[in-house]
């Protein structure tokens, strides 16, 4: 059975518009419930900022209820803090109302399970094909209970604080800190400051309507402009569910994903406490491929989405992987990607090491990058063509060693994504257009 609804990060989509309205966002809860906990239980439920996050909170809640569901609610807190508070309070399962880096007219429902880690694809198929009943509505010795757990949020800024590790604070560093206008603009400063460190903080006033617009992750401009103007030791921008973070050196220049986990994986290698490869995806820069193995550092990569890099790091018992796009995941810390657990590693190196986050980086050149999106018909298999298994066998002799070839369908739209990566910008893109050419040619 396929899935209708959930996709690779829960049920997304635009406000007002199916799925995501107040009837179908009380059905899941109600189809959720005779799944997850068809003899009661208990959930958590958690947002982001949006203005829309209070329709859907209420909403889940009567159908959590009705269907005999405790409710515990905590508000606003980033996605991972939800999968943490979860497990802390021994709940059956977690919901986050969210739709991570989109804008606040889009908003999404995803679910956890007891252990924090997201629903198999059974479990969602299972919740989907319950959608086909009506909610129910138990008598009223059957129904669950609502409390609030706002307060609670301190045991997440602990367990955060907790990750830096034994003996060790911020004090002496002035860190400038984005939260999107998101879910982390209460615990994310508080963190920062209760170990130590001097912040500036900005993106960190919600008013339902700005998150991620022109802050945060997605938008890093602001940060980069503030840190060396307020002269600052280093900045991090988390995105609107505080599952992401990118960071910026002193000098102003993003740091992403890739390079965060470069430092991070050199620390664990050094402090012995590495295991298994680290895990990128296809579309992590090659340099930081190159890069691991002059440390001595096993690498491998996955299909692009956190769930793959997850699989991946289980099946080789690894500790440490990531994408480009800040979504980083420290299994020796957390189970899920935590960009305040994240940007708290690459402070510690910094604060032990004496070193600012510029030198931490400068063992990884990042290559030029170049992807183009081929709007296609039909999606179809371009490396199935052999005019396309032509001109990637072209090119990838041409690069050599020093670079790489990814086509990939996207999952979510008519588009073949072509990306060519290149120790020279010029030829690399050269080489891109090229590929991008021919995979139109051969989509007719």
């Amino acid at each position: 059975m396929g899935r209708r609804y959930f996709g690779t990060d829960g049920v997304r989509g635009r406000v007002g518009e199916h799925p995501m309205t107040v009837d179908f966002a009380l059905q899941l809860a109600s189809a959720a419930a005779r799944v997850l906990v068809p003899q009661g239980g208990t959930v958590l439920i958690g947002k982001d900022t949006r203005l829309s996050g209070y329709m859907f909170e209420a909403a889940l809640e009567a159908g959590f209820v009705a269907a005999g569901v405790n409710v515990m609610l905590i508000g606003p807190l980033p996605t991972p803090g939800i999968a943490y508070m979860t497990r802390r309070f021994n709940c059956d399962f977690g919901v986050v109302i969210s739709a991570s880096h989109n804008l606040y007219d889009d908003n999404g429902i995803k679910f956890f399970d007891a252990s924090g880690g997201k629903l198999s694809d059974e479990l969602e198929e299972r919740i989907e094909a319950e959608l086909a009943q009506n909610p129910v509505t138990r008598a009223s010795r059957n129904l669950g209970r609502a409390t609030r757990a706002d307060r609670s949020r301190t045991l997440y800024q602990e367990f955060c604080a907790a990750t830096l590790g034994p003996g060790l604070d911020l004090s002496g560093l002035k860190i400038v800190i984005d939260c999107a206008n998101g879910a982390a603009y209460k615990v994310g400063p508080r963190i920062l400051a209760d170990l130590g460190a001097e912040i500036v903080p900005i993106g960190c006033s919600p008013n339902g309507r700005n998150i991620n617009d022109g802050c945060g992750s997605t938008a890093p401009d602001l940060l980069q402009l503030t840190v060396p103007g307020v002269r600052a030791h280093v900045g991090l921008a988390l995105d609107g569910d505080g599952d992401r973070v990118v960071m910026v050196d002193h000098l102003g220049r993003i740091v992403d994903g890739d390079q965060l986990l470069y430092v991070i994986a050199r620390a664990l290698k050094e402090a012995g406490t590495l295991r298994g490869p680290v895990v990128g995806t296809v579309m992590s820069n090659l340099g930081l491929e190159l890069a691991l193995r002059a440390a001595g550092i096993d690498f491998r990569r996955a299909a692009v989405g956190d769930r793959y890099v997850l699989a991946l790091l289980r099946e080789t018992r690894g500790v440490l992987g990531g994408e480009t796009s800040g979504h980083i995941l420290c299994l020796d810390k957390t189970t899920t990607g935590d960009g305040l657990v994240s940007a708290l590693q690459v402070l510690a190196v910094m604060k032990r090491s004496g070193r600012e986050l510029a030198e931490l980086t400068a063992g990884m050149r990042k290559f030029p990058q170049v992807l183009l999106n081929v709007r296609v018909a039909a999606r179809f298999d371009p490396r199935s063509v052999p005019a396309v298994q032509q001109a990637v066998a072209r090119i990838e002799a041409q690069l050599g060693e020093e670079g790489r070839v990814v086509l990939r369908p996207s999952g979510t739209e008519p588009v073949i994504r072509v990306m060519v990566e290149g120790r020279e910008e010029g030829l690399t893109r050269a080489a891109a257009q090229e590929l991008a050419q021919a995979v139109q040619s051969a989509a007719g």
